[in-house]
């Protein structure tokens, strides 16, 4: 979605003076770096490599073809471009996220006209453990929703049971959508609906599965994860303002979120995790952690994400400035 000069407009009417300081730096404490490929224009999808360290996989929203690529933390520039066959032609790539098998999943689920296509699709193929360009044969998953077409951009894999999840995106109210107990790429794999959920552009599981945090333009929340669905109200989460508020992931060990947008030259922005009420900082992968209580208020002065709390007139603004540009600026549907 190209909408970044008028969202460079909102933040200048939303959050006056404060906007540009945090969308282009961390919290204390914290790293983040910026993306300097200028073929990643409009980075869509964020996820952290486990092979190796200090990196991140992501792709273009749109446009591009079939490309993911590995973007070193340290230094921000890519050191990978895998390029996919065994594929379609990609129309709406909008999510990437790392199973427990080793694979990353590509999510090309966006439907700007929200029921254009009765279908969208999965792409899955094994983390290179070389860094380096490479074409890679992946697998194709066609996949259908069983109360209709719709719009998404979060695709999440569950990083213990492997199960993959969908959050459609809504003006109205989106919903979770969860997929087979295993991927079919001979037939359609039907994504039922599990959760309401607010407007979502992109969702992250923690490393232990314990919990799922979501992000939307004007919030990010993180809930506790029981019986496969998100649990209670969430507990705000400290996320920056960004102008195209696009994506997030937890890095490899869990002890950071990290929140990037769409633009050239765009900032990925890290965030400590909270500590669980009642629980230690951030559980390592594979340990039990504890669970944020649901509705914890975020502190006083937060700014953006789930900080953002410049008034309610404030926030009516900026929406209908958003919404407004999106159905102005939709794309027609590609064949």
């Amino acid at each position: 979605m190209r909408l970044l000069p008028l969202t460079a407009v909102i933040a200048l009417v939303v959050l006056p003076g404060s906007a540009a300081a945090a969308a282009g730096s961390a919290p204390a404490g914290a790293s983040g770096f910026t993306i300097t490929d200028p073929r990643i224009k409009e980075s869509s999808g964020l996820a952290a490599s486990r092979i190796h360290p200090g990196v991140y996989w992501t792709h273009n929203d749109s446009d591009d073809g079939p490309y993911v690529y590995a973007v070193d933390s340290a230094t921000g520039k890519t050191v990978a471009r895998v390029t996919l066959t065994g594929i379609g032609t990609p129309r709406d790539v909008e999510a990437i996220s790392l199973g427990p098998d080793g694979q990353l999943y590509v999510g090309d689920i966006g439907d700007n006209l929200n029921g254009t296509w009765d279908h969208v699709w999965i792409y899955r193929f094994p983390e290179p453990k070389q860094l380096a360009d490479v074409t890679v044969k992946a697998e194709q998953f066609t996949v259908r929703y069983a109360d209709g077409a719709r719009n998404a951009e979060a695709l999440m894999v569950h990083p213990v049971t492997g199960r993959v999840y969908i959050a459609s995106k809504s003006e109205d109210k989106g919903g979770l959508y969860e997929g087979p107990d295993k991927l079919s790429a001979s037939g359609t794999n039907v994504f039922r609906r599990v959760a309401d959920l607010p407007w979502v552009t992109d969702g992250a599981f923690s490393p232990d599965g314990g919990r799922l945090t979501l992000r939307g333009y004007f919030f990010a929340k993180t809930y506790p994860w029981k019986d496969g669905k998100p649990e209670g109200e969430g507990e705000r989460v400290d996320a920056p303002w960004q102008g195209q508020a696009e994506s997030v992931t937890y890095s490899a060990d869990g002890s950071t979120l990290l929140f990037g947008s769409e633009g050239e030259s765009s900032r990925v922005v890290a965030v400590p995790v909270k500590p669980a009420a009642g629980g230690s900082a951030s559980p390592a992968p594979g340990k039990p952690g504890g669970t944020p209580a649901p509705g914890a208020p975020g502190p006083a002065g937060e700014q953006g994400g789930g900080g953002f709390t410049k008034g309610a007139a404030v926030l009516a603004v900026g929406t209908a400035l958003v919404l407004g540009a999106k159905r102005l600026l939709r794309r027609r549907p590609r064949d």
